[in-house]
């Protein structure tokens, strides 16, 4: 047959041409019209005709990721070899003259991508729920399994356990991903070998099921869950969000807009999308509830205790159960003028809240955005129970510590001015974000990710160690301490009553003429210095505060000739878990000091004596301070909140039944303190109620309070007795009398003076009652 004056093509030439052409169109169109899962968002799918790639999304915290495998067809939709090409042949009976067959290109391979398997599977069976966790595969992989077992009995589900398998054999094929290992169980499990195995699923496809088994040592099948995949995220997390009128909540920060390390790629990163490149879903709950503070007055700032209502409200409306809950409340500011604290409160409580201020973090430029960021998802790691990055061998369970005692990690957990890579090294908050991925660690990812579920789930297992027992060699003396500085931990009396709150005195000094420099974080609500603190049973337990302060901001001191020691004073009696010094005995104590370069200084053991009480009369007083609401209201010093009624009435009754009683002082105090000022309670249905201060009556409370400290010595220490005086002062300006503030000041410094205390110690008391006065003055101007 021969070609026309058109160009026509030989007849076969032109329907294996029209084939060629057809396979291409049903790829082309099958790929357009498979829809994206709902949820998730749709991978950018190569088109082989053209080499084409991904679309450009990015694809860190996507659940559904991929990997090609390659198949080879040709027109017909057979497999063949590339460049295989159609014969062209002339029709039957026709003298053939044969023109040169135009070539027919050849198909290039169809990549199929296969889905990644990696996320979230389940399995209900009777009896029993499942929750499977497979991470062998994706972004930053930990090549872990990881499950959690429920009871389901009627219409109740319980935890019964957890499991996982931290060194699995991973075995991967064109069909199948094989999983197996020896799991670590919280429970004696019977058959503790794991074999999980799951079908390979192209993106055409769903995710494919998993079948998990287990066997004893012996290879004995023991039970075995059919798992169905549930979401491409370990975890998921209810996220709700509040905030008071005039904080700015933070939205998002594009980590390209300041320089950042070789291989961290540019991305736009909001709070939820950071925990999403962790495998964590922080699903919010909806838009950020504005809460008005116009009846704050010019007291917008927060206090420990107004924080710790503002929780108790906000948690009084759900059970008391663990759940994937975490609260964030953004702030005006802290009367601390910290960055952020995170609620480590006891019972469903625990870890289920955090607070930012944003006027110490707040601000639109690239800097500010960046480290509000961090700040943010800081807080609410310590919702997980991430711990900072060198406490992390005070964990439950222990975990390593990474470089430099911790501070050399690169982690959301880790403060950009604590960080220090070695010794000798440079560190500070420069070193660290040239450094820092936006990433959590490695273990914090597999804490993250397969943590068992009460040391992770907001509302279980206490943050850390807690009032766990806590291995005694952490606090032992290092080999080789170089760190010229000295810890000393003192007790401002020589023994405590029965039931009086245990305060100790903490003093930093340098040991070389030359100067340290260091930190000022001295008080351990700031999470630099640890307590270990030996009951007379013997149990050694950590001290662990009700709300953890996050000094994320620099402090530099130089401890040295002009500054020769830093001085505080902790109430350490009551914190997250309850009262420490309850019983009659001896106890041990000692602290370990986080220096500014890496090095732990420790203390001296402290030994403190708590007396038995004397009398009825002694066990009936102390009785009356030792509820946990009393506690609370001891480490607050005074809060409105409703919750803690029953702790005010108790108080109450004390100082009516026992008004002479030594143990009266500390009631006076907590009440003196809390009615001296604005008491904003952030309520459960998100109204803000201000209780005005009354100057008069925290006049009156905490002048007795001076009075009985300064003629005996059953009194408060010497630093409660400072703060007392400085606060009656404030309260006596508030209610009208501002010469009688004057003279409480003018009292506070002779008070100290007869004292012989050590000379820069007293010029200190001395700077701090010049402040108190500048401050009333103003208010008075104003």
């Amino acid at each position: 047959m021969h070609c026309d004056c058109f160009g026509r093509r030989p007849a076969e030439t032109v329907v294996a041409s029209f084939r060629q052409v057809g396979a291409q169109l049903f790829y082309a169109v099958a790929i357009l019209l498979i829809p994206p899962r709902k949820g998730h968002t749709m991978l950018g799918i190569s088109d082989p005709t053209v080499g084409g790639g991904n679309t450009g999304a990015d694809t860190l915290d996507r659940p559904v990721e991929a990997e090609p495998e390659a198949v080879t067809t040709n027109g017909n939709g057979a497999a063949a070899e590339a460049g295989t090409r159609a014969p062209a042949t002339g029709f039957e009976g026709t003298e053939s003259i044969t023109a040169p067959p135009l070539p027919i290109r050849p198909v290039p391979p169809i990549i199929v991508r296969k889905r990644l398997v990696r996320g979230r599977y389940r399995s209900a069976s009777e009896g029993w729920l499942l929750t499977l966790r497979v991470d062998v595969d994706g972004h930053r992989p930990t090549r872990r399994i990881s499950g959690d077992f429920f009871t389901v009995s009627g219409s109740t589900t319980a935890y019964f356990g957890s499991f996982a398998v931290h060194s699995p054999t991973v075995t991967t094929t064109a069909t199948q991903v094989r999983v197996e290992g020896l799991g670590t169980f919280t429970w004696a499990a019977g058959a503790p070998k794991i074999r999980l195995t799951i079908a390979r699923a192209s993106l055409f496809e769903p995710p494919k099921p998993g079948t998990l088994e287990f066997l004893t040592t012996s290879n004995t099948a023991g039970a075995s869950y059919y798992c169905p995949f549930e979401s491409g995220f370990f975890r998921t997390v209810s996220y709700e969000q509040d905030s008071v009128a005039g904080a700015v909540p933070f939205l998002a920060y594009n980590t390209g807009s300041l320089p950042q390390p070789d291989g961290s790629p540019a991305r736009v990163l909001s709070v939820p999308g950071a925990f999403a490149e962790a495998g964590i879903e922080l699903l919010t709950t909806g838009g950020t509830n504005v809460i008005p503070v116009s009846d704050a007055g010019a007291n917008a700032k927060w206090s420990d205790a107004e924080l710790h209502a503002a929780m108790v409200n906000h948690f009084s409306a759900f059970t008391n159960a663990p759940r994937w809950q975490v609260w964030m409340l953004v702030a005006t500011s802290h009367d601390g003028g910290y960055r952020g604290i995170m609620f480590d409160y006891g019972d469903a409580f625990q870890r289920q809240g955090a607070a930012v201020f944003h006027d110490a973090i707040g601000g639109t430029d690239a800097a500010t955005q960046r480290s509000q960021l961090r700040t943010y998802v800081h807080e609410l790691g310590h919702a997980f129970n991430l711990l900072h990055s060198w406490q992390k061998n005070l964990a439950n369970p222990p975990a390593p510590l990474g470089p430099n005692g911790g501070l050399g990690d690169l982690s959301w957990m880790n403060y950009d001015w604590k960080y220090q890579q070695s010794a000798s090294g440079p560190g500070g908050a420069a070193a660290y974000w040239a450094a820092f991925p936006f990433e959590f660690t490695e273990n914090e990812l597999a804490h993250l990710r397969h943590g068992f579920y009460r040391n992770v789930v907001m509302g279980a297992n206490a943050f850390g160690t807690g009032a766990a027992d806590v291995d005694p060699d952490l606090f032992d003396e290092p080999l080789v301490d170089n760190s010229g500085l000295a810890l000393e931990l003192r007790s401002p009396k020589p023994g405590f009553a029965y039931g009086e709150p245990v305060v100790v005195e903490l003093k930093l000094a340098g040991t070389e003429l030359r100067g340290r420099a260091t930190h000022g974080y001295l008080h351990p609500n700031d999470d630099l210095v640890s307590i270990a603190v030996q009951q007379p049973s013997g149990r050694t337990v950590l001290y662990r505060p009700m709300l953890r302060h996050c000094v994320d901001e620099d402090r530099a001191v130089q401890v040295g000739v002009d500054k020769p020691a830093l001085y505080e004073s902790a109430y350490i009696g009551f914190g997250a878990d309850g009262f420490l010094f309850e019983a009659p005995g001896t106890y041990r104590l000692r602290a370990t000091y986080i220096a500014g370069d890496g090095s732990r200084v420790l203390s001296p053991v402290l030994r403190v004596r708590v007396r038995p009480p004397a009398s009825r009369a002694d066990e009936a007083a102390a009785e009356l301070l030792l509820g946990d609401e009393q506690g609370q209201l001891l480490a607050l010093l005074g809060s409105d909140a409703s919750q803690l009624g029953k702790g005010v009435s108790a108080i109450d009754t004390l100082l009516d039944t026992f008004p002479d009683h030594p143990l009266a002082v500390y009631g006076r105090l907590v009440k003196g303190v809390n009615q001296q000022r604005d008491f904003k309670e952030l309520t459960g249905d998100k109204t803000l109620r201000i209780r005005e201060a009354n100057g008069i009556e925290a006049a009156s409370l905490l002048g007795q309070v001076a009075e009985a400290s300064i003629a005996d010595e059953d009194g408060v220490d010497n630093v409660t007795l400072n703060l007392a005086m400085r606060t009656q002062a404030k309260a006596e300006a508030k209610s009208g009398h501002p010469d009688q503030a004057r003279d409480v000041l003018r009292q506070l410094v002779r008070t100290f003076e007869n004292k012989n205390l050590n000379p820069l110690v007293l010029e200190g008391i001395r700077q701090q009652a010049r402040e108190t006065l500048d401050a009333i003055e103003g208010e008075i101007e104003e």
